[in-house]
């Protein structure tokens, strides 16, 4: 059996941080890592806002070393940025910035889409059938309780349409646009009067992949991407505040 020791680590600042090994180390990390994400996604801590490493480790229960660690891997995935000696700050967001992320989207995640539809098998078929499934079991409409879920499924589902085409490097690079889209699109649902049927714009693409419409397919996507930065876009310029902060 390894040996196994529960190391107390006191910096400074006075807080501790309890590891039983490296892994515990790197668990305190991805935990407050994972907060953080959700807390910007979310609009906790608002687009511009200075990350104060010594007021946020008491909030995220973690010493300032670990805090650091998980800010800069958020620097990493274009979420906060780093000011040199000036400390960190939440990403701001743009009209501009929500237009470039999204033509960047649409012409790789076509492209990915297009040549699934070319090589997808049974198999694949099957994985994409079960990912539409669960995602339609929560977005008819879609509940704010339910929402957190919608988004995880919402995921899958695009990844499953896109399974086929075998590039790894895709995959990242999509996740890393989509974690950015998760905050416009949380300010997106919020906007009063919309009459978006996602799940429609969903069972569209969904339909033209499963029988192999790759044109009918891919227009459905670019016009499914588009739609978010569209409202946006539309609030903009009427005016409207559609980036508030969150609760």
């Amino acid at each position: 059996m390894a040996k196994r020791a529960l190391l107390s680590l006191v910096g400074a600042d006075g807080v501790a941080d309890a590891r039983d090994d490296d892994g515990g180390a790197r668990t305190l990390i991805e935990r407050a890592y994972a907060r953080l994400r959700d807390d910007i996604v979310e609009g906790r801590l608002a687009p511009g806002e200075k990350l104060r490493v010594e007021h946020l480790k008491d909030r995220y229960g973690v010493g300032a070393g670990t805090l650091r660690e998980a800010i800069t891997r958020l620097v990493s995935d274009a979420l906060v940025v780093a000011e040199g000696q000036r400390g960190f700050r939440v990403a701001p967001i743009a009209i501009e910035d929500l237009q470039d992320l999204t033509t960047l989207r649409v012409h790789i995640e076509i492209e990915a889409l297009r040549q699934s539809i070319r090589h997808g098998d049974d198999r694949w078929r099957a994985a994409l059938e079960l990912a539409f499934a669960q995602l339609s079991a929560v977005e008819q409409p879609i509940a704010p309780a339910q929402r957190r879920r919608w988004e995880l499924l919402n995921t899958r589902f695009h990844e499953a349409l896109i399974a086929a085409h075998a590039s790894p490097w895709t995959t990242k690079v999509l996740r890393l646009l989509a974690r950015h889209g998760e905050r416009y699109r949380r300010y997106a649902m919020n906007l009063p009067g919309s009459t978006r049927d996602v799940h429609a714009e969903h069972r569209q693409i969904y339909e033209a992949a499963m029988t192999g419409q790759e044109a009918r397919a891919a227009l459905a996507l670019e016009a499914h991407i588009r739609a978010t930065p569209d409202m946006i876009v539309r609030a903009h310029l009427d005016g409207r505040n559609w980036a508030h902060r969150g609760d």
